[in-house]
């Protein structure tokens, strides 16, 4: 048990640890947040949004029949019309602490995972190493990445790079935590 709760801990400070470095010192993911310009005609346009939320813009409309649908993307495939997917809030709130909390419970989860199941196999340090970085790469391809995929997201490369770090110290230590007699 020792080891299970000492190796995630360690684990989830080695991982939460990067994304804070790569957010905010080495700020490897602004550019992946630019400037509008405009932004203060912009964000009063979008308060007109009916709630807070994520949006299409534009959208057929999701009762449409399928004919009004397949007309609606013909008209955008034709016109070469712009498209974007904003995410909308009501008020800014600059209160980081709930966010940070959560991060770092939903990366010790993540972690105590993946050492629990390391733990139930035998293996070695290469071995924990190597599973670590598959596991964070499985992760990425099924967030980040799809994300990237089907709406365009930036910041994939930047994305790879954190899971590659962070996973790949958090092996480093697992391997050696995990595996020491």
């Amino acid at each position: 048990m020792k080891k299970l709760l000492v190796g995630s801990i360690v684990g989830s400070l080695i991982v939460f640890g990067w994304q804070t470095i790569s957010w905010t010192i080495l700020k490897s993911h602004d550019k992946e947040y630019r400037q509008a310009p405009n932004q203060d005609a912009l964000i009063s346009s979008l308060s007109q949004l009916p709630g807070e939320g994520q949006y299409m813009i534009p959208r057929a409309d999701p009762n449409a029949s399928q004919d009004e649908m397949n007309a609606f993307q013909k008209k955008m495939l034709d016109e070469k019309r712009p498209w974007a997917v904003v995410t909308y809030h009501k008020e800014y709130d600059s209160d980081m602490m709930m966010n940070i909390i959560r991060g770092f419970l939903s990366v010790l989860i993540g972690v105590f995972l993946v050492c629990w199941v390391l733990m139930k196999q035998t293996s070695s340090f290469g071995t924990t190493f190597m599973s670590c970085l598959f596991i964070g790469i499985a992760g990425y391809l099924f967030i980040p990445y799809s994300g990237h995929i089907w709406f365009e997201t930036p910041g994939a490369m930047t994305n790879f790079i954190d899971v590659l770090v962070a996973w790949g110290i958090c092996g480093l230590w697992l391997g050696w935590w995990l595996n020491r007699k």
